[in-house]
């Protein structure tokens, strides 16, 4: 199992121990697309959804899931978050939403899956929201476009 840091010399499931790794900065961004059919993009768009305002419930969503990743991803460090940031743009040639995160924090493991639990946890937002209205949109593209800090260093998405 060379390379995958999750699992022990036997192929046994463990969590990382970070202990002796460094306490510095670290910085995550993810994205992903919620595309939907032209009317339901009006729809949330013009803010005439009948559950309310979509891109804002789908932004505290996004906030509340970076914040609980440790709980519904096994094997993931709780951390002690200092910013989460989730944005839904406003794509007219989709049509639909880019959702973006940003999480930071300083500790001793990175913000990655902090991030793009925070971009899926708004991406089901939308959808939770809208369904009554289009069942046939597609959640699609979630990664991560930028990491920083760690002895890794810094990855960005081509």
């Amino acid at each position: 199992m060379s390379g995958l840091t999750h699992f022990d010399a036997k192929g046994d499931a463990h969590m990382v121990d970070v202990s002796d790794k460094a306490v510095t900065s670290r910085v995550a961004v993810a994205e992903g697309y919620v595309k939907m059919a032209q009317e339901t993009f009006d729809i949330i768009t013009q803010g005439r959804a009948k559950k309310g305002d979509v891109i804002g419930v789908a932004r505290l969503a996004g906030i509340i899931g970076a914040k609980k990743t440790p709980d519904l991803i096994p094997l993931c460090h709780p951390l002690p978050i200092t910013k989460v940031a989730v944005e839904l743009t406003h794509e007219p040639d989709l049509p639909g939403l880019r959702v973006e995160a940003t999480v930071k924090t300083t500790g001793q493991t990175g913000v990655e899956m902090e991030a793009l639990t925070a971009v899926s946890t708004a991406a089901l937002t939308v959808y939770d929201m809208a369904k009554a209205v289009d069942k046939g949109m597609e959640i699609s593209g979630i990664r991560v476009m930028l990491k920083d800090g760690g002895k890794s260093g810094r990855y960005e998405a081509p």
